[in-house]
C-alpha cells in the first residue's frame, strides 16, 4: 500500500516539474530578446554580402540602361525634303508632227498565240488587222505566224497603229504605212554583216552539250563527227572532260541579230596534249576537208560497209554453209539485221544494180584505177542506177538473204584489177592530195584559220601553247620550200 502511495506522489512531482519547464519556456519566448532571429549574431555573412552584392549591381544597370531606352523610342526628328525642278528634253521634230517611226515597238509572238490575239492585247481594233491582211500578199506571209515570229509596229500613245513591219520568206523586210487611205509598201534596205568567228570550249561531261552552248547546231557537229576527224578521233572513248576544241564559222548577223552559222570552215581538237585539225577548201566545185598540209581527211575507203556490224566469216579458205565443201571466200561477211543500210565504200560509179547468181540481188561499183567492190545478199537496192556516179557513204541497198545465205548479212568484196583481196587487211590508195598553186592558195587560208583559234584559244585557255601547237604554227608559217626543216628543227627541238 505504501509502495502504492509512493509511486503516485512521484508520477505528479514529474508532471509537475514537466508543466513548470513550459511554463518557463513559454515566458521566454515572448520577452524582447525573441525579436532578434536566431543564429543573427549582429555579422553578415559571405553568402548574404554576396546577395547584395548582386542587388547592388542590377540596380546600377538599370539605372543606366533605361534612360537609353527611352532616348531611343523618341521618335527621330522629321529630315526637311527639298524639291528641284527639272527641265525635260525637247519632242523630236517627228513626235511633234506625229511622224512614223517615233513609236516603234517590236513584239515576239509566243507559243499559242494568234496575230488576232496580239493586236487585241495592243488594243488595236479588229478592223486594223482586217484591212493589214487584205493588202495583197501578206495573209501569205504573216496571217499564220509561228512561234517567234518578230513584227515591229508604230503603235504611239493613242494607240492608232501607223506602220508595221515584217520579214517576208525570201528574207526581205517589208514595212506596211497605214496613215494613208491606202495601205503603202515599202522593202526596207537591211544591215547584213557576215563575220568569222571562232568558237572554243571544253568538251565537259558532253560534247554536244558543251558545242550547243557555244551556238554550234547539230549539223556542225556531223560535219565534226562524220565528215572531218569521223578516221582520227574516237568520239566514244578519246575525249576526256579537259580535252578542247575549236571552231571557226561564218555568221550572218541581219540588223544586229544572228540570222544563220555557215558550215564549218576549220575546227582543232586538243585531245591529250595531241593536236587535230581540219580545213574546208572546195576542190573542183565539191568543198572537202584537209589536213594543214594538203592532204584529205577522207580516206579513198571505208573498211565497213556497214557501222557498227559484227563480222561473221572471214576472208579466205572455208567449209561453204550451204553447198557443203571446202571453197575460197573471196570476200568477208558482216551479220546485221534485214534492212540495215549498206553504205558505198567509195566515190564510184554505179556498174552493176540486179540480181548475181549466188550474191542474190547485188550492187558492183567501180572507184577507178581497177578498184571494184561488190556487195550481196541484199533485201533491196537504194535509189541508185547503172552509170551513176555517187559518193562515198551513199546508201547503195539494204541487208537481207537473197542468193545461197543461210541468214541476213553483208557478203563484201573489194577487187584490184580483177583480183579479190582482203578488205581488212589490204592496204587503201591513199587519197590525191592538193598540189601546186592550189595548195598555196589553201596554205594561205589555213594560216589565217588557225591564227584566229591560236589567238581565241590564247584568251579562253591562257595557259602556254603546247609543242604540238607550236610545231603547227612554224609549219604554217614556213613557205612551202622550208616547210620541211622547220619541222625537223622543232621535233630536234
Amino acid at each position: 500500500m505504501s509502495t502504492s502511495s509512493s509511486r503516485t506522489v512521484h508520477n505528479r512531482l514529474v508532471r509537475l516539474k514537466n508543466l513548470r519547464q513550459a511554463t518557463e519556456q513559454e515566458a521566454r519566448q515572448t520577452t524582447p530578446e525573441s525579436t532578434v532571429q536566431p543564429g543573427f549574431n549582429g555579422r553578415w555573412t559571405r553568402r548574404q554580402w554576396a546577395h547584395a552584392s548582386l542587388v547592388a549591381t542590377m540596380v546600377a544597370l538599370l539605372g543606366t540602361i533605361v534612360p537609353g531606352f527611352a532616348t531611343v523610342l523618341q521618335p527621330a526628328a522629321a529630315t526637311p525634303i527639298q524639291t528641284m525642278s527639272l527641265k525635260l528634253p525637247p519632242l523630236s521634230l517627228a513626235r511633234q508632227r506625229g511622224n512614223l517611226g517615233d513609236s516603234w515597238q517590236t513584239v515576239t509572238v509566243k507559243r499559242g498565240a494568234s496575230l488576232k490575239h496580239m493586236f487585241s492585247s495592243l488594243d488595236i481594233p479588229e478592223s486594223e488587222l482586217e484591212r493589214v491582211l487584205a493588202h495583197p500578199g501578206v495573209k501569205a506571209e504573216i496571217g499564220q505566224i509561228t512561234p517567234d515570229t518578230h513584227l515591229a509596229l508604230d503603235l504611239p500613245v493613242n494607240g492608232k497603229l501607223r506602220a508595221i513591219r515584217y520579214v517576208r520568206r525570201d528574207g526581205q523586210r517589208i514595212q506596211l504605212d497605214l496613215t494613208g487611205d491606202k495601205i503603202r509598201e515599202t522593202e526596207l534596205k537591211r544591215d547584213i554583216d557576215v563575220r568569222t568567228v571562232v568558237l572554243s570550249g571544253k568538251v565537259g561531261g558532253s560534247l554536244f552539250r558543251s558545242a550547243r552552248k557555244l551556238g554550234l547546231s547539230g549539223g556542225h557537229l556531223d560535219q565534226l563527227t562524220d565528215q572531218m576527224f569521223k578516221y582520227d578521233i574516237d568520239f566514244d572513248s578519246d575525249l576526256d572532260a579537259d580535252d578542247r576544241f575549236s571552231v571557226v564559222v561564218d555568221q550572218m548577223w541581219v540588223d544586229g541579230e544572228l540570222e544563220k552559222t555557215g558550215a564549218v570552215l576549220a575546227a582543232a581538237f586538243t585531245i591529250d596534249g595531241k593536236l587535230h585539225t581540219a580545213f574546208r577548201h572546195v576542190r573542183n566545185g565539191k568543198p572537202e576537208y584537209f589536213t594543214s598540209d594538203g592532204r584529205p581527211l577522207k580516206k579513198s575507203f571505208i573498211r565497213m560497209p556497214i557501222p557498227y556490224a559484227r563480222l561473221s566469216s572471214s576472208f579466205g579458205t572455208r567449209r561453204h554453209p550451204v553447198l557443203g565443201r571446202t571453197r575460197m571466200h573471196k570476200g568477208v561477211d558482216y551479220a546485221a539485221a534485214t534492212g540495215t543500210p549498206i553504205q558505198a565504200a567509195g566515190d564510184a560509179r554505179v556498174q552493176v544494180v540486179g540480181w548475181q547468181g549466188g550474191y542474190g540481188r547485188a550492187v558492183i561499183l567501180d572507184h577507178g584505177n581497177g578498184y571494184t567492190t561488190l556487195y550481196g545478199h541484199m533485201s533491196r537496192f537504194g535509189n541508185i542506177r547503172p552509170g551513176q556516179r555517187i559518193a562515198q557513204g551513199t546508201t547503195i541497198g539494204y541487208v537481207g538473204s537473197t542468193g545461197m545465205s543461210t541468214g541476213p548479212h553483208l557478203h563484201y568484196e573489194f577487187r584490184i584489177n580483177g583480183v579479190h583481196r582482203n578488205p581488212l587487211s589490204v592496204t587503201m590508195p591513199p587519197p590525191q592530195p592538193l598540189q601546186g598553186a592550189e595548195l598555196a592558195s589553201f596554205r594561205t587560208e589555213t594560216y589565217r584559220a588557225m591564227t584566229r583559234i591560236r589567238t581565241v584559244e590564247n584568251i579562253v585557255f591562257p595557259a602556254a601553247i603546247e609543242g604540238p601547237q607550236q610545231a603547227l604554227a612554224i609549219a604554217l608559217e614556213a613557205p612551202p620550200g622550208r616547210k620541211q626543216t622547220a619541222t625537223r628543227k622543232q621535233k630536234k627541238g
